[in-house]
């Protein structure tokens, strides 16, 4: 063979080894924007609706539509539900029936992707599943724990926080760097021995980890604590936490 057509094999060789690095790249950003349908349930407490919507909307890839609370008897059925590729909570509400409980369970045990965000954790508060689906829990009042009485957990409004990512290799935090939100912090919330934290801050009045994933049946799960206002909906770490939150939960 003369040095010609070893040339010519030697490139034809080079380009499909680029060619194969480059292939995991290409799926994944196809995944990245595969549509997803979502749904938002909102209800028992104020926000600002103008600022959280235009957030969701700005997601190219994010379809969505909302219920409030008071949801309907048959609320997180598989019928109810099938439309959908992932839930996403942004409210604050304690009225459960013992079929919408079974309902929600059963919805996680499907596999149906969960987000919960901000105040969604103080959610519920008189059933214990709850805190093993989201991962932890906003003590609206004091509560014994095994004999130990642990105290109400706390607010404050308008504080700068320091938004650090403890795990750089998830899909949620992928590409995100640390940053600086004005955002609402929660101090003393519980939080469930299994999760996997996501973000942190070094705030001396908030609970250190403040995004997490947790496993709940076949669901995925993500739940982040910033999320109180505007400041926080055109943040573009904390719209990019909030897609790529969706994204993960949904496969």
């Amino acid at each position: 063979m003369g040095h010609v057509g070893k040339w010519v094999i030697r490139k034809v060789i080079i380009g499909l080894v680029m060619l194969l690095a480059l292939l995991p790249q290409t799926v994944g950003a196809g995944e990245k924007f595969k549509k997803r349908t979502v749904l938002i349930i909102t209800g028992g407490h104020d926000f600002d609706r103008a600022a959280f919507f235009k957030m969701f909307k700005s997601f190219a890839n994010v379809s969505f539509e909302e219920r409030v609370h008071p949801l309907s008897e048959n609320a997180y059925n598989a019928e109810w539900c099938k439309r959908f590729d992932a839930v996403v909570f942004y409210d604050m509400h304690q009225e459960i029936s013992p079929e919408q409980k079974s309902a929600f369970r059963r919805m996680a045990n499907r596999g149906m992707g969960l987000v919960f965000l901000h105040h969604s954790l103080a959610s519920y508060q008189n059933w214990p599943d709850f805190e093993k689906i989201i991962g932890g829990k906003y003590l609206l009042e004091a509560e014994s724990r095994g004999g130990v009485t642990a105290p109400a957990s706390l607010y404050r409004h308008d504080v700068e926080v320091r938004v650090r990512v403890a795990d750089r290799r998830h899909t949620v935090t992928r590409g995100l760097e640390e940053f600086t939100l004005q955002d609402e912090i929660y101090g003393g919330y519980l939080t469930q021995p299994g999760i996997h934290p996501l973000i942190t801050t070094d705030h001396a009045e908030s609970t250190p980890v403040i995004g997490w994933t947790n496993q709940y049946g076949k669901a995925r799960i993500v739940y982040l604590q910033p999320g109180h206002d505007h400041h926080a909906f055109e943040h573009p770490s904390y719209r990019q936490l909030v897609r790529q939150a969706i994204e993960w939960v949904s496969r």
